[in-house]
């Protein structure tokens, strides 16, 4: 019979999977924080708002679903300093605390946000089935939208309307293609590893 604090344990996430804790701890944060940055250098830039497409949010989102809260949220805090510290890895190479003026900039704290979203979501089972990474990818781009959004407006001194038309509408068919992608790919590594149901 299942104890009570057995019946509440959270499920396992992908990461959980690799062997060793703290390195393996250490080494999924740093991974995360390195894939986003990666990906952030892929870059379409729109002439009509000043938030490109990026690679990142893919990124975001399949990697908050894949390490949980707890790395989640520390591998996208880690990619926030360490991108206002200098390194060159937020969207097309930019970096350092002149960031904080760019209309940009609150979808790289809802990033924070939505790594711990997913991994809560993840650890609750919900990174196994396509239609429930479908959900938990349209809660995760609703916090990066929120945060997005939001400081768009602020920075750019516009009502709600334009700011969703400048932060919002240009990226709602990609980020479907993306969580798509990413409702296919999860549940078959679960599936690949043999222990979906776990």
């Amino acid at each position: 019979m299942l104890t009570a604090a057995a019946s509440v344990r959270p499920r396992p996430v992908l990461a959980d999977l690799l062997p060793g804790e703290r390195v393996r701890d250490l080494l999924v944060v740093l991974g995360y924080a390195g894939l986003v940055g990666i990906s952030a250098q892929l870059v379409i830039r729109l002439p009509f708002t000043p938030v490109p497409i990026t690679g990142q949010t893919f990124a975001v989102l399949l990697g908050g679903l894949a390490v949980g809260t707890r790395r989640g949220a520390l591998g996208m805090l880690l990619y926030l300093a360490l991108g206002l510290a200098g390194v060159p890895w937020f969207a097309g190479g930019t970096h350092g605390i002149s960031i904080l003026s760019a209309p940009s900039f609150g979808y790289l704290v809802g990033f924070v946000f939505a790594a711990c979203v997913l991994g809560s979501l993840a650890r609750a089972g919900w990174d196994r089935n396509p239609l429930t990474v479908l959900l938990a990818l349209v809660a995760g781009n609703v916090v990066i939208y929120l945060f997005g959004a939001t400081w768009l407006a602020w920075r750019l001194h516009v009502g709600a309307s334009e700011a969703l038309t400048l932060g919002v509408t240009p990226f709602l068919v990609g980020d479907a293609l993306k969580a798509a992608l990413a409702a296919a790919l999860l549940p078959a590594a679960w599936k690949l590893s043999g222990r979906s149901r776990g």
